[in-house]
């Protein structure tokens, strides 16, 4: 028999012997009830939540420059950085099911997302307004 082949009668006496039967659970501390990985079984509380009101933005659909494509456009961001802009850009595009990249201090998300971007927004505190209309 070549080594590449295998025979299940050779391997049928590793299988039969369970790596596991040896272990127990004494010395262990006792299961809670509740949430794994919390002590006590205490529910999780939510401590950090968005500021209520963190400045307006505004929503825009584009199509100008881009080849006949239409892009939604949230600008006027005030006092969050790049890192946060990315990560609430990065809630966007999966929300939308689509693109988008964050260019010089604005959010673009391919396709008129005008419907699915406000929700995202009002949930990180921001108040979108529709501006161009």
């Amino acid at each position: 028999m070549s080594r590449n082949q295998r025979s299940f009668a050779d391997n049928a006496q590793s299988f039969e012997k369970s790596p596991f039967a040896a272990l127990n659970s004494t010395g262990l501390p006792p299961a809670t009830k509740g949430q794994p990985g919390k002590a006590g079984g205490q529910p999780a509380v939510r401590t950090s939540t968005p500021p209520k009101n963190r400045g307006r933005v505004d929503i825009r659909r584009q199509t100008a420059h881009r080849g006949g494509k239409t892009v939604t456009v949230v600008t006027g961001f005030v006092g969050i950085g790049l890192p946060e802009k990315e990560q609430l850009a990065k809630k966007m595009q999966r929300a939308c099911g689509t693109g988008g990249t964050v260019k010089e201090g604005r959010i673009e998300i391919q396709g008129d997302k005008r419907n699915e971007v406000p929700t995202i927004l009002t949930e990180a505190g921001f108040r979108p307004v529709f501006a161009g209309r």
